[in-house]
């Protein structure tokens, strides 16, 4: 049996949705807390997660991309765990086709590393898939430091089960987090240097606390929090879009101005044949609803085309929506089948040259919007909390209230909210001024 020195440093490596940037995180802080350090810009980790997503095409086959590519010159590698949805739909698989990988561990055990990284120091390939009864939350360590902007997961797993997503069988089944223990980790977020936390869930707007209350009752209480300044929830569902979350925007002041709604097809034929559960009409009656509760609301979604079926009519019924609701920014991507999903042996597979033109003016289109919708900011005063230093002497980046990136120069710090007017508009972000 081969035995391999204890791991000295590591690198994370996340793709994917924000869930997975979250897991990221906190699968660093579990590995900081054994001792095991961040390996330098520029130097080869001792171990290497690879926390993976399962969501787009070949994503397994980007994975065994990743893991060749780290192999070093002298025919060696560093400790390898495969972890996220990939390790989880396919985790047996992984193991017999990467013999160089040591770990695979699905995104509901990754709390279980440390032991599993000790069975690899002594030989031992590991592979935990399991939905284990204990929540991984309850086992990983407290927050320490954190950006100005932190992520917090509050729900878990999907139960809507889309024709086209492979979620449900990845990440399980919907299930919340209890509300003290998310107002308890909200706290140390900000006691770690959060200005702003973004809730996160796979379908966030689904968590419920153990009296029923919805996401509109922690989004209050956590806007208690003195040194909180801000607060965005992501990704919501339609189906979950209560009319409590809904005033939230209205009544509740550090809830920011932003929503984050998929509609994923404007053609109503096509989100049933998605098992999406609301029609065109329903979704825009939503997003009316939305806007009267808070006017200057920014709106974005996830788009996919080419689905099973999709005619050019039924496309064209997407741009039109597009139009209609006047997008902040948007999410696009051509279908791709995931395995044991029921969309993967539709009939009516669209061509792959078909879906390339199809996403090229859906982008088009969707670029289009989000330009006009910076444009109309121009000229707009607001607050911008300051992330990270810009390009140039004493230039700063940050979002504004609508998720815009910002920048600007200023005297100025991180984690600063810093009042600035918007003057010029690009595609992708906007040059402020420091209002004096």
């Amino acid at each position: 049996m081969r035995h391999t020195p204890p791991p000295r440093t590591y690198r994370v490596k996340s793709f994917g949705c924000q869930m997975n940037v979250y897991d990221g995180e906190r699968m660093a802080e579990l590995l900081a807390e054994q001792g095991i350090s961040p390996a330098p810009e520029g130097e080869e980790a001792d171990l290497v997660v690879l926390n993976t997503c399962h969501i787009r095409e070949k994503a397994a086959e980007k994975v065994y991309s990743d893991i060749g590519r780290l192999r070093r010159e002298d025919g060696t590698a560093p400790l390898i765990a495969v972890a996220g949805c990939v390790a989880q739909a396919e985790g047996e698989e992984i193991m017999a086709r990467a013999p160089s990988v040591s770990m695979v561990v699905g995104p509901q055990a990754y709390h279980r590393l440390p032991a599993m990284i000790a069975d690899a120091v002594e030989g031992r390939r590991v592979v935990d898939t399991d939905m284990p009864a204990e929540t991984k939350f309850d086992m990983l360590p407290a927050r320490r430091k954190v950006g100005p902007s932190a992520f917090l997961t509050v729900q878990e797993g999907c139960d809507k089960f889309c024709t086209y997503c492979v979620v449900p069988y990845t990440r399980g089944a919907e299930v919340s987090r209890p509300f003290n223990d998310l107002v308890t980790e909200a706290h140390r977020l900000v006691e770690a240097g959060a200005r702003e936390i973004t809730l996160l869930g796979q379908n966030v707007n689904a968590w419920r606390d153990e009296s029923n209350r919805g996401l509109e009752k922690l989004i209050e209480v956590l806007a208690a929090i003195p040194e909180l300044a801000r607060i965005r929830y992501t990704t919501s569902h339609p189906n979950d879009m209560t009319e409590g979350l809904i005033e939230a925007h209205r009544d509740v002041e550090k809830l920011m101005p932003f929503l984050h709604l998929p509609v994923q097809a404007g053609n109503d034929r096509v989100l049933k044949a998605m098992n999406r559960s609301h029609t065109v009409d329903s979704y825009l009656r939503i997003l009316d609803r939305v806007r009267a509760a808070r006017p200057d609301i920014a709106l974005s979604g996830d788009f996919i085309v080419g689905f099973p079926g999709e005619s050019d009519a039924e496309f064209e019924d997407t741009l039109k929506l597009v139009e209609q609701v006047g997008y902040a920014q948007c999410f696009s991507f051509k279908y791709s089948p995931r395995p044991g999903t029921p969309a993967a042996t539709m009939d009516g597979q669209v061509p792959a040259a078909v879906m390339d033109e199809r996403l090229q003016r859906l982008q088009g289109a969707l670029n289009a919007s989000q330009l006009a919708f910076n444009r109309h900011s121009v000229g707009t005063r607001c607050s911008v909390l300051v992330e990270r230093q810009g390009k140039y002497p004493g230039q700063w980046l940050g979002k504004s209230p609508w998720l815009q990136s910002v920048h600007f120069t200023a005297d100025a710090a991180i984690g600063d909210l810093v009042e600035v007017e918007l003057v010029e508009a690009g595609a992708n972000s906007l040059s402020g001024r420091l209002v004096q």
